[in-house]
C-alpha cells in the first residue's frame, strides 16, 4: 500500500498547479514537473558548455577520454 503525505503550499500556488496538472494525479504531476525541470537544466548546461568550448577544446577532451579508456584497467 502506498503511503501518502501532505505538502503545505499557499492557496494561490495550489490553484495555479491545479490548472496545470489537469487530470493527472498529484504524484504523477509533481514527478513530471521535477523530471522536466531536471532535463531542461541539463540541456541548458550542455548548450552553455557548447558555447564555451571551441573545436580544439572538444578534440582535446575526446583525445583525453580515449587515452584514459585505453590506459584504464581494473587488473
Amino acid at each position: 500500500m502506498k503511503r501518502y503525505v501532505t505538502i503545505s503550499v499557499p492557496a494561490e500556488v495550489k490553484e495555479v498547479l491545479e490548472r496545470a496538472k489537469g487530470g493527472m494525479e498529484w504524484g504523477e504531476f509533481l514527478l513530471k514537473l521535477y523530471l522536466d525541470a531536471k532535463r531542461l537544466k541539463g540541456e541548458l548546461a550542455f548548450k552553455r558548455l557548447i558555447e564555451l568550448l571551441d573545436e580544439e577544446d572538444l578534440e582535446s577532451i575526446a583525445r583525453s577520454h580515449k587515452e584514459f579508456r585505453e590506459g584504464f584497467s581494473l587488473g
